[in-house]
């Protein structure tokens, strides 16, 4: 099941982007963030444990994707598309272009954004704490 995450979540949203990130929890506070308006975050739940997320914020008709994280374990299960597909078609009456950062070395992910028509439109130098580059990719929504 996808929804909007709930307080609840917090625990389990942390633990998997620390996963990823070792920082995820002390750069994101998700109290915060649930009162702000500009971000949202969807969770795939599944038997009442949060398997994967989907962080982004949505301004002036952009929407940004920060984080895409599914449990390690659960990947190849078809949850990031759930969310990807789930979001795109919430934001498609609102949003004009959806933009993320991939680093280059992610191929999995590239593919997957690829699939959603996703397109590389620069690469951006150096871009994360390791000096790995990023690919910043786009797809432009039509209403």
């Amino acid at each position: 099941m996808i929804r909007n995450f709930i307080e609840s979540d917090i625990e389990a949203i942390n633990v998997l982007g620390n996963r990823l990130t070792s920082n995820f929890s002390k750069t994101n506070n998700l109290l915060e963030l649930k009162t702000n308006s500009f971000t949202k975050i969807l969770v795939f739940e599944e038997k009442n444990t949060v398997r994967g997320f989907l962080m982004y914020t949505e301004l002036n008709e952009t929407a940004d994707i920060i984080e895409l994280i599914v449990q390690e374990e659960y990947r190849g299960r078809n949850i990031a598309t759930c969310l990807l597909d789930y979001m795109i078609s919430d934001l498609k009456d609102s949003v004009k272009l959806i933009t993320l950062e991939v680093r280059k070395s992610n191929k999995i992910a590239i593919q997957l954004y690829q699939k959603f028509g996703f397109q590389i439109v620069h690469i951006r130098k150096r871009y994360y704490g390791d000096g790995e580059d990023a690919y910043l990719m786009g797809r432009r929504l039509e209403r």
